[in-house]
């Protein structure tokens, strides 16, 4: 496939480091010379600098040739303008945009984006999916890693076992034998910074990311099971009242009556304009490393402190602070993957990664075949896909146990007909099953 990238920041490196792993033929556009210098050093891509919604570089960069534009650049109206310049004169059939603006995309207006106006196949709003993210997290706080799929009806929950954890130790075999009736299958397993696909010989230890699939009733017993019996989260503090920390006091403000939220903002004028927005949350005007403002915020009471700064370095000192302060867990938004390797060390129970969910955005389109859902994992270790089975596919018609499957595939849920269905080895796919 050839893919024309708009944008060389972290999303935009991202997804050509992905892409370009799996042989498609990428080329990148970004006016900053150093951002695409560095991207044709590291990456097997084409480099071209240059304005991204400019016809003359679109058309160098090949996009007469090209199959998909992924338009990720600082700026929505770019993005815009690159989607519509490439339908308009280089008839490129799928065309994919970042938008963060909410005001872009509130329903009244929906039909700007439609084949008769601004032709974008594929928006994509980091904003809601990290706001998301985060209000699935609260939801269910035992788990460092949530994701939905199904419409819903399968979770994967990312679970580390701790030294309370009663099934380490215990073959994968044995757990069906305990809990027979438990909808749940463990299809990955991050062990001291490795991640493998576990055999059912295999058994947890100590310390071990867990990734589970399950039945969504099923997620607080699995969680209970794994020795995680945490409760949901209903006083929040939100360190940071940009797009997504009010996007998440909003959305909780909605769904979660007895939800308490307070944010912090350090802008005088953001924290005065956020306050007219929101109806209970409450907003204080404050550092979010500052001990009396965090305490002022009561966050030695709190359930969760949640930091969704633009800086990481503050994110992850805010976390450890409220920690120390008595907040019960936190959860930091962090860009940085490097980052990554540490925040165990500092007592961070979770983290979420912009980069990573607007990469998984972007492959749920670029793959092929009946995709419904990807999700990437351990930036790119391993990818939890739903994908429907098709008539070709050599999945079906054959009990599970006698698929040659390659090594690194475990099948954790088949959805048929509204209802999910835990393998094993006797379950035979059909032509239509989500799996």
């Amino acid at each position: 496939m050839r893919v024309l990238i708009c944008g060389a920041g972290q999303v935009g490196y991202g997804i050509a480091e992905r892409l370009a792993v799996e042989e498609n033929d990428v080329s990148v556009i970004d006016s900053s010379p150093q951002l695409v210098q560095t991207i044709r050093d590291s990456l097997d891509v084409r480099g071209f600098v240059g304005h991204g919604a400019h016809p003359d570089v679109l058309a160098q960069a090949g996009a007469e040739q090209a199959d998909m534009i992924i338009a990720v650049t600082l700026y929505d109206e770019v993005n815009m303008v690159a989607c519509q310049v490439a339908h308009s004169l280089f008839n490129v059939p799928t065309k994919i945009a970042r938008i963060r603006s909410q005001s872009y995309l509130e329903p009244h207006w929906s039909d700007l984006f439609s084949s008769a106006h601004m032709p974008i196949d594929v928006i994509i709003s980091p904003e809601v999916e990290v706001g998301e993210m985060v209000l699935r997290r609260l939801q269910i706080p035992g788990a460092f890693d949530t994701v939905e799929f199904a419409n819903g009806e399968v979770l994967v929950v990312g679970i580390v076992c701790s030294e309370n954890c009663p099934v380490v130790d215990t073959p994968l075999s044995q757990l069906t034998e305990l809990f027979p009736d438990l909808q749940a299958v463990v299809v990955g397993i991050v062990r001291r910074g490795t991640l493998f696909v576990p055999r059912s010989d295999d058994a947890m230890l100590v310390g071990d990311q867990v990734y589970v699939v399950c039945h969504r009733s099923q997620v607080q017993r699995t969680l209970g099971i794994f020795g995680h019996e945490e409760q949901v989260a209903n006083r929040v503090v939100i360190a940071g009242g940009g797009n997504i920390g009010l996007y998440v006091a909003s959305a909780l403000e909605a769904r979660a009556k007895a939800a308490k939220v307070k944010i912090i903002e350090g802008s005088r004028e953001r924290a005065v304009a956020i306050a007219d927005r929101l109806k209970r949350t409450v907003v204080l005007h404050g550092n979010a490393l500052d001990q009396e403002i965090q305490r002022e915020a009561d966050v030695q009471d709190a359930d969760t402190l949640v930091s969704l700064t633009n800086d990481d370095q503050v994110n992850v000192i805010a976390c450890v602070m409220a920690k120390r302060l008595g907040c019960k867990s936190n959860m930091a938004l962090i860009n940085n993957r490097s980052y990554h390797t540490f925040t165990d060390i500092l007592g961070i129970d979770a983290t979420v990664n912009p980069r990573s969910l607007t990469v998984s955005k972007v492959l749920q389109h670029v793959r092929r075949g009946r995709i419904r859902g990807v999700h990437t994992v351990e930036y790119g270790a391993a990818e939890i896909i739903e994908a429907e089975a098709l008539e070709t596919s050599p999945l079906v018609g054959k009990p599970l146990r006698d698929l040659d499957l390659p090594d690194g595939i475990r099948i954790g849920a088949v959805y048929r007909d509204s209802k999910v269905i835990v393998p094993d080895g006797a379950t035979q796919i059909i032509a239509g099953d989500r799996v």
